[in-house]
């Protein structure tokens, strides 16, 4: 989701530069949009460098793409922290000096303010008056905790940890989402793999890959959203595994293999997100290889894995499942991105293709990716057509433009035809 993290001039700035890395780790594009003043706390450098985009806070910089009016419209959120009395002022007012405050007036998705000051400013009768003011317009103002404050005082006032505020834009973002989102996998059994396999050479040597598991896990959330009863099975994931998910851990290739095997049974969609090993060392030795001498360099001898996407399409326990693949590709001597990830369709055999071109490792473990989904044309010879595209953007809503597409492929293999082509770019 697209993310509007607002910063207030208080001595708690400090601590939002941990809930913009909590936000990002969640899987949001974060653009920080701080005050004037709360550059006084903590450095643009510091907000630029965390959320990878550029600060400005003023209406000013870069005017030719009208900040003040695009941010705020494009948000699905804005979380402000520390709001400040008055900040918090000027919103229930509607004023607009500042970049932050013209954001606060065009942004027409949920609003959470996180007020942090001293005692006596939070309990102030204006201050209240405001509160009260916001909460009625439907901004959540987030009742600050009680605690140490700037001095030696303590109080109500102080501002909530970033936990609990990531804790708060969550509500907020499923709150808003539970208005919107479609119910089209209601009744619907969808498996997705996340994660990456990791295949013994030793009790404590694998190989592996840099897959963190975040897009699986994101497909597997917006998919239980969706309302479909979701298998999760997870190869070394590095994320929080979803609630409402009935979960699986799997280690290597060949586990992931069985593992799907059995899940897809009776299963509606499976999206293979998970990246699979393709080789595995021939021999894996009972004892930890031991490195005897300088010139002791063991020799590993790989052999493929099995390759689990093409199986399970060539073998499907019913013809009405449908099999999204992942690629994650770079380009070679022999083609570009576009060209490998055709052949892989072709080879897969899989209905979809979700391809992303990972050239110098840019998306693994990012909070976003870039996508575009691919299906086989209906002529003669391989072929692909682009049925949908996302990105640059967060990983959730990757995942939600992925399931369009699938429930597009699922209906269309119901009908027992197919879906006309989604004009979008070219990988």
């Amino acid at each position: 989701m697209r993310v509007v993290l607002g910063v207030g001039g208080g001595i708690a700035a400090y601590k939002v530069a941990h809930l913009l890395r909590l936000l990002r780790a969640d899987g949001h594009d974060v653009t920080v949009v701080p005050t004037e003043a709360a550059l006084r706390f903590v450095g643009e450098p510091t907000w630029s460098a965390l959320s990878g985009h550029p600060v400005a806070s003023d209406v000013w910089t870069d005017a030719h793409d009208v900040p003040h009016v695009a941010i705020g419209r494009h948000a699905d959120l804005v979380v402000v922290a520390p709001a400040t009395a008055d900040l918090l002022a000027k919103a229930a007012h509607g004023l607009a000096d500042d970049l932050l405050t013209n954001v606060l007036l065009t942004a027409t998705c949920p609003v959470v303010l996180a007020p942090a000051m001293h005692t006596e400013m939070w309990e102030h009768a204006a201050t209240r008056a405001n509160v009260a003011t916001l909460r009625e317009r439907g901004v959540t103002v987030v009742e600050p905790a009680v605690g140490r404050l700037t001095g030696a005082d303590a109080g109500p006032g102080r501002l909530p940890e970033p936990e609990d505020l990531l804790a708060e834009a969550r509500a907020a973002l499923a709150a808003a989402a539970e208005t919107v989102r479609p119910r089209d996998l209601v009744g619907r059994h969808v498996v997705v793999t996340a994660g990456g396999t990791r295949e013994p050479l030793d009790p404590v040597r694998f190989l592996g890959n840099a897959s963190s598991g975040r897009q699986g896990v994101a497909v597997a959330e917006a998919a239980r959203d969706r309302g479909a009863s979701v298998h999760l099975l997870a190869a070394h994931v590095e994320v929080p595994l979803p609630d409402g998910v009935r979960t699986t851990r799997v280690g290597s290739a060949a586990e992931l293999h069985a593992a799907v095997r059995d899940a897809i049974r009776d299963a509606d969609v499976l999206v293979m997100a998970a990246a699979v090993a393709d080789f595995r060392p021939a021999e894996v030795a009972t004892d930890k290889i031991k490195k005897r001498g300088a010139d002791d360099v063991p020799t590993l001898r790989l052999v493929r894995t099995v390759d689990v996407l093409a199986d399970v399409s060539a073998h499907r326990p019913h013809p009405g499942l449908v099999v999204v693949g992942f690629a994650a590709e770079t380009g070679d001597a022999t083609g570009d991105v576009r060209h490998h990830a055709e052949a892989k369709l072709a080879a897969k055999g899989c209905d979809l293709l979700v391809v992303n071109d990972v050239s110098g490792g840019g998306v693994f473990g990012r909070p976003d990716n870039d996508v575009v989904v691919l299906a086989p044309t209906t002529g003669p010879g391989p072929g692909a057509r682009v049925v949908a595209s996302s990105g640059p953007a967060g990983k959730r809503a990757v995942a939600e433009t992925v399931l369009d597409a699938t429930v597009a492929a699922l209906t269309d293999r119901l009908a027992g035809g197919r879906a006309d082509d989604v004009s979008a770019p070219s990988v």
